[in-house]
């Protein structure tokens, strides 16, 4: 099902960028868990375009609505509905787009697959269509907090060639108090000159966005083809705009020697412990108890105000302006996408386990 995620928490996508709507169903959601509009709608805000001077113009209050899978304020055990309606749409912005190829968009790859495509925003390739795993993972996020002390952070932790200290303490406070959504003060304004800098050209950035996942247990992950970090791979490299992916020391740990990166064990208080975490809280595919951490890398938006080369759908060179209301830089929008996506793998794994080794002690 290509647009299903998950094996017992599972969500399923629909929509399109400039349609009535986009949502998301939800299946596995354990029954009798508190739930309202109330507990999806802070994560939507987080999500939604014309929240600051640095994100796309386009106004929407991306308000959810729930329609199915919970009775008197708790979930009911059967598939979760939600949707938000388009209201700001604007799909005239994309007339030319039918014709011609926007460059490093899946304009050329969807029509060539297909034969038919939307071109209105992207249609289903549009980031809008997040809204439906942001809405699903605040369901996974309420989870995780009642029954457990899993904090996911996400932030920038860089811009182009701007990138911030390491730093260990990092609270969602810290991550929120700016619009660029780094949690190094200078650093962040240092980066919102650079988006707007460049957006007053016409033009676009990149950056990388890191992510810590704190006290999850030991073993969630499975071996060979569902190894934990895997599915985080998996999970975020189905974000539009990225590019890349790493956990722990990632491609730093090349230039090390083996007695460098290897993370030497501890007894720490009666429990086994890492000494360092260059694994990045995964050995073996599965979760050893430390702080998982990984990056990931977004590509500049691919629409930019500017004129370029390209062709139409008879193969004949053109050149085309961008149109429509894009986002300078993605990143300050994804922070909450990317910890979307890490909720719901670990939720997801988490219930795997559960059922494996759990119910079923021998």
């Amino acid at each position: 099902m290509p647009n299903t995620f998950g094996k017992l928490f599972t969500i399923s996508t629909w929509g399109e960028s400039h349609g009535g709507g986009v949502g998301v169903v939800v299946d596995g959601c354990p029954a009798n868990l508190p739930l309202s509009e109330e507990d999806i709608q802070p994560e939507l805000d987080r999500r939604r375009p014309g929240q600051s001077e640095i994100t796309t113009p386009r106004k929407e209050a991306d308000q959810v609505q729930i329609l199915s899978g919970v009775y008197e304020g708790k979930t009911t055990g059967t598939p979760i509905s939600m949707l938000v309606f388009n209201k700001d749409a604007r799909p005239g912005a994309y007339a030319e787009m039918k014709e011609k190829f926007r460059p490093s968009h899946a304009d050329y790859t969807y029509q060539t697959k297909y034969g038919h495509r939307n071109p209105e925003g992207g249609g289903r390739s549009s980031a809008r269509e997040t809204i439906g795993r942001v809405a699903a993972a605040a369901i996974a996020k309420k989870i995780l907090t009642l029954k457990s002390n899993v904090e996911t952070l996400a932030f920038v932790q860089k811009i182009q060639d701007i990138a911030m200290p390491s730093m260990d303490a990092i609270s969602s406070a810290a991550i929120e108090a700016n619009i660029v959504r780094c949690p190094h003060e200078e650093t962040a304004n240092a980066m919102i000159d650079r988006i707007k800098e460049l957006r007053s050209q016409g033009d676009s950035v990149g950056g990388i966005v890191e992510c810590r996942i704190r006290n999850l247990p030991i073993g969630l992950g499975e071996p060979v083809f569902d190894r934990f970090e895997a599915d985080l791979a998996k999970a975020m490299l189905s974000l539009p705009a990225t590019k890349g992916f790493e956990i722990g020391s990632g491609f730093e740990g090349t230039l090390l020697k083996g007695s460098e990166n290897n993370d030497a064990f501890e007894n720490r208080d009666g429990e086994i412990r890492a000494s360092s975490n260059r694994s990045g809280g995964v050995q073996g595919g599965i979760t050893n108890g430390e702080e998982v951490y990984f990056r990931v890398a977004f590509k500049p938006t691919a629409t930019i105000l500017q004129l370029q080369k390209t062709v139409d759908l008879e193969g004949n060179e053109t050149e085309l302006m961008g149109r429509g209301r894009h986002d300078p830089c993605v990143l300050p929008r994804a922070v909450p996408i990317v910890e979307a996506m890490a909720n719901l793998v670990v939720l997801d794994h988490w219930m795997r386990h559960i059922a494996q080794n759990d119910s079923f002690k021998f």
